[in-house]
C-alpha cells in the first residue's frame, strides 16, 4: 500500500512515528528505532502510524481519482474497512465513473462503500455555461445559448467546444468540425469499444428514435419491456442515457447520437 511511504516521508510526520517508537525499517523506509522490533506487517504498521496522529489531532485524507472495480482497489477497500473499523482518522473521497463505483460498492466484502455518502455529479447549469461563453467571445445571447446546448452541460465538452471556439476567434461555428471529432476520438470510441454488440444496438435505437420515446424504441428493436429494460439500466450506469423522464430515453453526451449512428451502421457492413 502505497499510504505507508508517503506517510513516513513527511519530515513532521516521521517524527511523530519515531517518537512512538514504531520501526518501519522492515519495508525500507529508512524509519528505524533502536531496541524496537520492526513491524512487519502493512495494517499493523498502518493502524500504528493513525493512531499516533490521532493522538497528535491529525486527520489522513486519502484521495482516489478515477476508481475501477479491480484486484488493486479491491484490496484497498478491504485494509481501509478494517482501519476505519478502529476509529482512526482515516478518510476517504473518492471519485469514478457510475457504472465502476456501482460495480465496486456492490463487492460483498465492501458493503461500507454502499453505505458511504455519494454524491452523483450533474450536468453543468446550460445558462452558467451560455455566459461563460457570452463574455468571453463577445457573443449575442442567442449565439452563446446556441453554444451552451451543444454540449448538453457536458464538462469536457465545455471546455473543448470553448477551446476550439478561441481557436477560430470565437468563430464558434467554424469550430464545430474538431469540436465533434475530438469527443469522437478521446471519448466516445473508448466508450463504444467497451460495449457489447447488443448494447450498441440498444444505443443505436434511440439515436434513430425522433423524441427518444421508449414505446418508440422498443417497437424498432422488437423488444418488449421486461427484455428491454436491463439494457437500458446497463446504458444509464455507463453515463450514456438518461431515463429520469418518464417513457423517454435521450442521451446525455453531446452528438452521440450522431456518432452511434455513423458506427453501429459502418459495423454492419
Amino acid at each position: 500500500m502505497s499510504l505507508l511511504p508517503k506517510l513516513s516521508s513527511r519530515n513532521h510526520l516521521a517524527e511523530i512515528f519515531q517518537s512512538a517508537e514504531i520501526n518501519l525499517s522492515f519495508f525500507g523506509l529508512g524509519l528505524s528505532v533502536k531496541n524496537t522490533v520492526p513491524v512487519t506487517d502493512i495494517e499493523t504498521a498502518l493502524s500504528r502510524m493513525l493512531s499516533s496522529l490521532k493522538e497528535h489531532g491529525k486527520k489522513v485524507l486519502i484521495l482516489i481519482d478515477e476508481a475501477v472495480n479491480n484486484t488493486y482497489m479491491r484490496q484497498f477497500s478491504s485494509s481501509f474497512q478494517i482501519l476505519i473499523r478502529e476509529d482512526l482518522p482515516l478518510f476517504l473521497l473518492m471519485t469514478g465513473l457510475y457504472e465502476n463505483v456501482y460495480e465496486l460498492q456492490n463487492e460483498k466484502s465492501l458493503i461500507f462503500l454502499y453505505r458511504a455518502p455519494k454524491i452523483d455529479m450533474k450536468p453543468l447549469n446550460l445558462r452558467a455555461i451560455a455566459e461563460n461563453y457570452q463574455n468571453n467571445f463577445n457573443l449575442s445571447e442567442d449565439e452563446a445559448r446556441q453554444m451552451s446546448l451543444m454540449t448538453k452541460g457536458y464538462s469536457f465538452a465545455f471546455q473543448v467546444l470553448g477551446y476550439f471556439t478561441f481557436q477560430h476567434s470565437g468563430q464558434w461555428r467554424q469550430a464545430y468540425d474538431e469540436y465533434r471529432e475530438y469527443l469522437s476520438v478521446y471519448v466516445y470510441e473508448k466508450i463504444w469499444s467497451e460495449l457489447s454488440a447488443k448494447d450498441k444496438s440498444i444505443a443505436y435505437a434511440p439515436a434513430k428514435s425522433e423524441n427518444g420515446s421508449i414505446r418508440r424504441i422498443r417497437e424498432f428493436l422488437h423488444m418488449e419491456t421486461n427484455q428491454f429494460n436491463p439494457y437500458r439500466q446497463r446504458l444509464i450506469r455507463k453515463g450514456i442515457v438518461d431515463g429520469s423522464t418518464y417513457g423517454i430515453l435521450h442521451f446525455t453526451l453531446p452528438l452521440f447520437d450522431l456518432f452511434a449512428i455513423e458506427n453501429y451502421e459502418n459495423e454492419q457492413f
